[in-house]
């Protein structure tokens, strides 16, 4: 996909994370696509995580610091691609506010994911939602279908799509 404008970013302190928020965001960080919660326990293990409830509450963290992402669709995680150096000295993450969109393209076939901000989308929603009286907490935006690296499928595959 091609790269999108973004905002101005909201720079702000790196937040200290605990010992399991730093092995899950490192996981995270070096997956090749997203990964489920237990996904994360079986990798991180050896390192001392045995719970689910361990990997839900670092998750539960780096997302509030805008530092990992829920891809609803999927039930799985992703590292923000917009954050700063990683928690040593800044943070800069577009959508880090209660209101920002967090917009994600899904690959079918490969399962990447592309993390994307768009400034016209961005407004569409909000003038859709302020015309309506609706007041969105937070805005995720998920598009399906296939990335640029990967082939078309078949018509017959795509038929019931």
């Amino acid at each position: 996909m091609a790269a999108h404008a973004h905002a101005p970013a909201h720079i702000h302190a790196a937040p200290d994370l605990t010992k399991n928020q730093a092995l899950v965001l490192a996981a995270l960080e070096k997956a090749e696509g997203p990964l489920s919660a237990y996904a994360l326990l079986d990798q991180l293990r050896d390192q001392g995580l045995r719970a689910p409830l361990q990997i839900y509450r670092a998750l539960e963290k780096l997302t509030a610091f805008g530092l990992a992402h829920r891809l609803e669709s999927l039930n799985a995680f992703v590292a923000c691609a917009h954050r700063g150096d990683h928690g040593h000295g800044g943070h800069a993450c577009p959508h880090d506010g209660a209101h920002r969109l967090m917009a994600f393209a899904i690959c079918e076939s490969c399962g990447g994911v592309e993390e994307f901000c768009d400034a016209a989308v961005e407004q569409g929603l909000k003038a859709w939602a302020s015309g309506r009286g609706f007041r969105p907490a937070r805005t995720v935006l998920e598009l399906r279908g296939l990335c640029a690296r990967c082939p078309a499928r078949p018509e017959a595959e795509t038929a019931g799509a």
